[in-house]
C-alpha cells in the first residue's frame, strides 16, 4: 500500500514520486503507456478500440485501465474487443491518480501486453495536476464540444504531447471549424501534436499512431 497523506504540496510531490515508479515498473515489463485525457462523450474510448485494432494487426498485444467515477461500461468495451482490462472506479474524484493506477499495474498481467492505454476519467481540468507515469499523454477533444475548450482549458493542453481532434465529420453538422481549435491549441502548447479523428469511421487513426510514436 502507499501513503498518500499530508498538505496538497506534499501530496503532488507524493503523486510525481509514483508516477515515476509506475513509469519504471512499466518500462520494467516493456511496456508502452498511454495517457487518454478528455470529456465524457468526447470518444476516447473509440478511438482506443480503434488504435487497439491497428496495433493488434502489427502483432502487438494491447491492453487497458478504464478509468470513471462509477460503472464499468468502457471496460466492459474493452473486454468485449479481446483486451485485458481492469476498472478503476475513482469515487468523488475527478481523475485518475498515480497511487490508483500503481495498485491497478500492481494487478493487471503486464507480461501480456506491448503497450497499455490508460483511458482517464471523463475529465478536462482535474486530471491536469495528476501525472501516471505513461510515456505519452493524449487528450481527446471532439468538436461537438464546441471551438472553445481549448481556451477554457489551457492548463490541460499546455503540458499534453498530442490532441486528438474527434468526430471532424461532424464538424460542418455543428458549426464548429476543427482549424480553429487547432490553432488554439498551437498557440497554447507549439510543440505539441494535432491529429484529425473520425473514430467511427476510422479517419485519422494511423496519423494518431505516428503522433503518439507507434
Amino acid at each position: 500500500m502507499h501513503d498518500i497523506t499530508g498538505s496538497f504540496g506534499d501530496v503532488l510531490q507524493r503523486q510525481l514520486e509514483l508516477a515515476s515508479q509506475n513509469f519504471a515498473l512499466l518500462k520494467q515489463h516493456g511496456v508502452r503507456a498511454v495517457n487518454v485525457m478528455g470529456a465524457i462523450g468526447s470518444g476516447k474510448t473509440e478511438l482506443i478500440l480503434r488504435m487497439a485494432e491497428k496495433l493488434r494487426e502489427r502483432g502487438l498485444r494491447v491492453g487497458a485501465i478504464a478509468g470513471d467515477v462509477a460503472g464499468d461500461d468502457d471496460y466492459q468495451r474493452f473486454r468485449a474487443a479481446g483486451l485485458p482490462a481492469l476498472q478503476i472506479n475513482t469515487g468523488d474524484q475527478c481523475h485518475l491518480d498515480a497511487h490508483q493506477v500503481g495498485h491497478a499495474l500492481e494487478e493487471f498481467p503486464l507480461g501480456e501486453v506491448d503497450v497499455l492505454f490508460i483511458e482517464n476519467v471523463g475529465n478536462l481540468v482535474c486530471p491536469a495536476d495528476f501525472p501516471l507515469g505513461a510515456d505519452v499523454d493524449l487528450v481527446v477533444i471532439s468538436v461537438t464540444e464546441g471551438d472553445d475548450m481549448v481556451r477554457k482549458h489551457p492548463k490541460m493542453f499546455a503540458q499534453t504531447d498530442v490532441v486528438a481532434i474527434n468526430k471532424v465529420d461532424l464538424a460542418a453538422f455543428v458549426g464548429v471549424d476543427p482549424e480553429r481549435i487547432a490553432a488554439d491549441y498551437r498557440k497554447v502548447n507549439p510543440h505539441g501534436r494535432v491529429v484529425f479523428t473520425a473514430a467511427k469511421s476510422g479517419r485519422g487513426v494511423e496519423e494518431l499512431l505516428s503522433a503518439l510514436g507507434f
